[in-house]
């Protein structure tokens, strides 16, 4: 397991690789900050270096789709990808409280890159690592796999939900029966769990949901959207501030619906095309130019009304 240097010159220079690799902090992994029950993005300042959150707030960080495993020519070397948003996230000046992972961990869903994946994250300065599973991390037989390393409550399954600073925080998985160019489910039965964890829950309690599969469909052709998130999310709206994090498509979109904000996240890995971009049936990586892949991975711009409940609405992805 690989040592970062806290004092001397190398963090420094691991600071810089990673922000140079990976363009900007807010796409390599999201900080989130939640504040008098508002979750917000804090991005870059105008000098380039991250805005501190609130005194006294809770902040977490989210990152997707690391893909332990893959070793194509879109990215032969997403282990390094991987370690250099984590001298990242260490280098942050306040601590987060954890970090939440929204999927594709492993790119096959071998009991090595899963063993892999759990050693790395031990290289995080956090104290706990809450993940839910992406269609990668159950290929072969569902999320037992998965489950074997990463049952977060002990329970034997791939949903949970946990309280902290004033957050209801709910994993998800929307993964199970996955099949390629299908619309993915969340099933009878989490759903009905989840009615009955929200019914112990105060309207007035911030939700933060994350998923792998956006919550909302995005392209149904390639299977970007959850088929019955229609139910999940009628379960979500008489709540004042709801937010929803999930990854699977490998970019930035964001939606709101009245107070449900719906956020994906970039990839740590590769890539992937805009929806329906012409030339491309099911979405494959891409290879893009040298020097170019770090900024495809590490751009992630939030916009942010501040004062408000719910981050800015925006449909499409953001330029890279």
């Amino acid at each position: 397991m690989s040592e970062f240097d806290h004092n001397g010159s190398g963090h420094d220079a691991s600071r810089r690789k990673a922000l140079g690799c990976l363009a900007a902090w807010t796409g390599a992994a999201v900080l989130w900050n939640v504040t008098g029950g508002v979750p917000r993005a804090l991005g870059m300042t105008s000098d380039g270096t991250l805005q501190s959150a609130p005194a006294n707030s809770l902040t977490f960080v989210q990152i997707s789709d690391t893909h332990l495993g893959f070793n194509k020519q879109a990215n032969p070397d997403v282990v390094g990808s991987l370690r250099r948003a984590i001298a990242d996230i260490n280098a942050l000046p306040q601590r987060p409280a954890f970090v939440v992972h929204t999927g594709d961990i492993s790119h096959l869903s071998r009991a090595e890159q899963f063993g892999q994946a759990r050693e790395i994250f031990k290289e995080i300065h956090v104290d706990r690592m809450h993940t839910v599973p992406g269609e990668h991390d159950a290929i072969d037989d569902g999320v037992n796999g998965y489950l074997k390393f990463f049952d977060t409550d002990g329970h034997g399954r791939a949903w949970y939900s946990y309280n902290q600073g004033g957050v209801h925080f709910i994993g998800l998985n929307n993964v199970q029966n996955f099949k390629m160019g299908t619309m993915a489910a969340l099933g009878d039965e989490q759903l009905e769990w989840l009615k009955t964890d929200l019914a112990n829950v105060s309207h007035s309690t911030p939700i933060v949901v994350f998923a792998h599969i956006p919550m909302w469909t995005i392209w149904a052709p390639w299977g970007w959207g959850t088929s019955d998130s229609d139910i999940a999310l009628a379960l979500l709206r008489p709540f004042g501030s709801v937010t929803v994090l999930n990854g699977h498509i490998h970019q930035v979109m964001q939606k709101v619906e009245g107070h449900v904000a719906l956020h994906t996240a970039a990839s740590l890995a590769y890539p992937l095309p805009t929806p329906g971009q012409a030339g491309f049936g099911e979405p494959s990586p891409m290879t893009v130019a040298p020097g170019e892949l770090g900024k495809l991975l590490g751009t992630r711009q939030v916009s942010v009304v501040r004062g408000q409940q719910r981050l800015a609405l925006i449909d499409t992805p953001l330029d890279h």
